[in-house]
Order: C-alpha cells, then structure tokens, then sequence
C-alpha cells in the first residue's frame, strides 16, 4: 500500500486502508522477543499483553504516516509556557504551571535553603520517622484555603484519591461519581469494594435520580466530583452538588487539582468562584503539582477525617512522607498565589482569549469554561495526531488525547493555558490550528488572524 502523507492529507479510501491494514497486521514482535512459552503451553511473555500489542500497532500507524510519537517528548528546559524540544523553541500548552511559579526565584531559594537545613528526603514513612515543621506549615496552609479544620498531605496525588477511599468505604458502601472523573478516583472506588456508578457529566437531575433510587441501600455513599475538569475544561453547579448531598445524607468530594489557583478571584479554587461556604464540602481532594509547582497531594475536612486517615490510609501508613523540597515549594507558592492575585486574573484573561478566539475561528472547545484548560475536539484520532504533529513544527507544543483517554469520537488537543502566555502566543496558535486543519482536510477557510508570533526567548 502507498500514499502520500508528505502533507499530513489522507483521502478516506486511504485512510481506511491504513487502519484496515494495521488491525489485521498487528505488532510485529522483534526477534529477540520470542514468545515465552510456559509449561502450560500459554504465550507467558509482556508482548502477549492485548493492551500491548495495541500499543504496539497505535505505534506503527503513526510511523507509517511519517508523525512523531507524542508522547514523553524530551524537554530540555524546565516546565512552563515555552520550553524546547529537540532543539527547537516551542510554545507550550502541555503544562500544569499555570500561574507561572516554577522556577519562581523566591521558590527555588527557599527550597535550596530547605534542603541544606533538611535535606532531601525524610527517610521513613511520617507515622515511622515523625513529623516536622515543614509538614504542619504546609498542611495548615491547605486548611485555611478551605477554611477546613485540618489538612494532609500525601506523597502522590493519585494515591491520596485511592487511599482516601480505601480508607473511608467498603463493600457495603455505594460510590457515585461523574462520568468523566480522573482515573485515581475510579481506581480507589474499585479497590475498596464498594458499589460504583457514574451518572452523566456535569449532571445533577441524573445523581439526585440515582440517589433517590438507592440511597436506603447501603450504609455511606460517597458522591465525587472535580472542581474543574482536566480533559473539558468545565466543572459542576457546586451549589445544587452541595445541595444534594445534604438532601440524601451523603459524603461530598471534590477534586480540586486543576481548580486551585485557576477559579476564584484570588484562585482558592470553584468554592470561591460559586460563592459556596467550603465547609459544606466533606472532602476537599487536590494535588501539588500543578499551580504549586511541587509534588504530592493532599486532603482537607474535618479533624476527624484527618486523623483517621493519618492512621490508615495506605498511602500515608505505607509511604515515605514528603521530602521538605516538596513542601517548602508548594507553601512558598500558596504564599505568592494569595499575595499576587494579579497572577490569576491574567491566567482567566488569557484562558477567555484563547476560548473566545478559537470559538470565533470555528473550533469545537466544547463545553469549556475557558478558564485554564481549553479542548480542540476533533473527534477522528488520526487527524488528531496529525494537526499534534504538524502544530509541533509550528512551535506549538499541544498534546494529543485520543481514545481510552477520552470517550470514542471525542479526540482532542488540550491546551493548558498559563498566566505567561502572551496574547500574540494564544492568537498564533490559533491561527496555527486552522491553517494546519485547512491542509490536512484538503481546504476549508482560514482564520481572519493571520499574524504569526516572534518565538520567545527561552530562560533556562
């Protein structure tokens, strides 16, 4: 079979030939990968793994078609808005900085000073090597953003959802969560035992009517929810959630890992944004990775939900505690966050330019808010990949996400915008976006923009 994708255009005969073709060829298994075959006569070898070898041909399509693989694409400078990769300066919407603190100077001095004062790791679980200071600042500093009475935090963001969960329900317990909730959540919900169901995105008539239906039959019910979504940019009405969960005697939680430092006038994250006393939220769920440029996670509620979990969650228990680096970046950065509001009110301006501008030009983002995470849906994977590929060499580094990663029919580019992007930035990208679409569709119209951006200077 033969096609011309010098251009990044595939006719649809072409198109299906190649996805025809690669179905019914699969991966090719290297020589030196020989099946391992056991005493049962099973093929006991990794590439054996289906999942794998649909990796494996997702792989070999894009080497056919002449696309860089996207993913783990190496970065030769630090996270944020521009970085470089191969060598070439790129805008970049493929990072969490939102607020623009990584590599922050009053950051990384701190940190500096943290680690010759503590060094870099503490050794030993905290309910093993103990607590200090560095843990009890951080964690207060989490409490007062939501007004709770005592926070935790954890040494993954992924495994402070599963633990929390596995901690809090069991079998005889009901967990209902969005449809599009992340996957640490749905993962700590199968884990513990408890039934599980989802109801329709962002849909409270759908939750109050699964609710009504089965509340009576088990003991605690846990309803999860995000402050703002990571893959559509959108997030709840927190005012009806909250209301719910009151009405049917339920635990409220709310993920707020791409909320916090991106809603509200000062960024404490979707409670602020809807006026909703935080207090009526049992459990506050987060990260540190992302506008606090650190690493970890951590929970805030009651002071009875803290102290149990700091004596069974797994997560906590079974794992090293932080390391102070960690935490002196992550406190450091609530202190600039909450000093310099003028951070998120350029992250929201930018946010509603970019979504207002691609709206304009005729661009899918969905049911984004428009705020940090604005979607480019495109629906086909391989186009998708495609326009990735082609911004790329453009210099806009945006990342693709295609099916399991979101529902069939739905691939798109996310972009993560940052209070650093420049308006000339956010308006190339755009423009980027039609011209490149126009070709690889084989027409259609460009956007009324036409302006392309000088490439920034990158500060390493």
């Amino acid at each position: 079979m033969s096609m011309d994708v010098s251009n990044g255009r595939l006719s649809g005969s072409a198109k299906s030939a190649l996805l025809d073709t690669m179905r019914r060829a699969g991966p090719a298994k290297d020589t030196e990968q020989a099946a391992f075959v056991g005493h049962t006569g099973r093929d006991m070898s990794f590439e054996s793994i289906p999942a794998y070898q649909n990796l494996r041909s997702q792989r070999a399509m894009a080497d056919a078609l002449g696309l860089r693989f996207p993913f783990y694409q190496p970065h030769d400078v630090r996270a944020g808005a521009r970085s470089v990769i191969d060598g070439n300066r790129v805008v970049n919407f493929a990072s969490y900085d939102y607020l623009g603190l990584n590599g922050h100077p009053e950051i990384t001095s701190a940190v500096a000073d943290a680690t010759a004062e503590w060094g870099t790791s503490v050794s030993a679980s905290r309910i093993t090597a103990g607590e200090r200071d560095f843990h009890r600042d951080l964690e207060q500093s989490l409490a007062d953003i939501y007004e709770s009475e005592a926070a935790l935090v954890f040494v993954s963001g992924h495994a402070t959802a599963v633990s929390t969960i596995a901690a809090l329900l069991g079998p005889k317990d009901l967990i209902l969560h969005d449809a599009l909730i992340h996957n640490c959540i749905v993962v700590g919900a199968q884990l513990c035992g408890a039934t599980r169901r989802s109801f329709a995105h962002n849909d409270m008539a759908a939750l109050e009517d699964i609710l009504a239906g089965s509340r009576e039959r088990f003991e605690r019910v846990l309803v999860v929810s995000e402050g703002l979504y990571s893959m559509d940019g959108d997030g709840p009405d927190l005012a009806r959630l909250v209301a719910i969960k009151e009405q049917y005697d339920c635990w409220l939680m709310v993920d707020d890992a791409h909320a916090l430092g991106i809603l509200g006038k000062t960024g404490r994250g979707i409670f602020e944004m809807a006026g909703v006393d935080p207090k009526r939220v049992d459990i506050w769920l987060g990260t540190l990775s992302k506008t606090l440029v650190s690493c970890g996670g951590y929970v805030t509620g009651s002071r009875a939900l803290v102290d149990y979990l700091k004596l069974t969650a797994p997560g906590m228990v079974y794992s090293v505690g932080l390391p102070a680096p960690a935490c002196i970046a992550a406190s450091t950065a609530i202190r600039l966050m909450l000093r310099e509001p003028e951070r998120v009110a350029r992250l929201q301006a930018n946010g509603r330019r970019f979504l207002d501008t691609a709206r304009a030009a005729g661009l899918d983002v969905g049911t984004s808010w428009g705020y940090a995470v604005v979607p480019i849906i495109l629906g086909d994977s391989l186009r998708t990949l495609t326009l990735a590929d082609r911004l790329l060499g453009r210099g806009y580094n945006a990342f693709p996400i295609i099916p399991p990663g979101v529902p069939e029919r739905s691939a798109r580019l996310r972009f993560f915008i940052s209070s650093e992007h420049t308006d000339a930035e956010l308006d190339g990208a755009v423009v980027a976006i039609c011209e490149e679409l126009a070709v690889i569709d084989g027409g259609g119209n460009t956007p009324r923009m036409t302006a392309r951006p000088k490439m920034p200077e990158i500060v390493s």
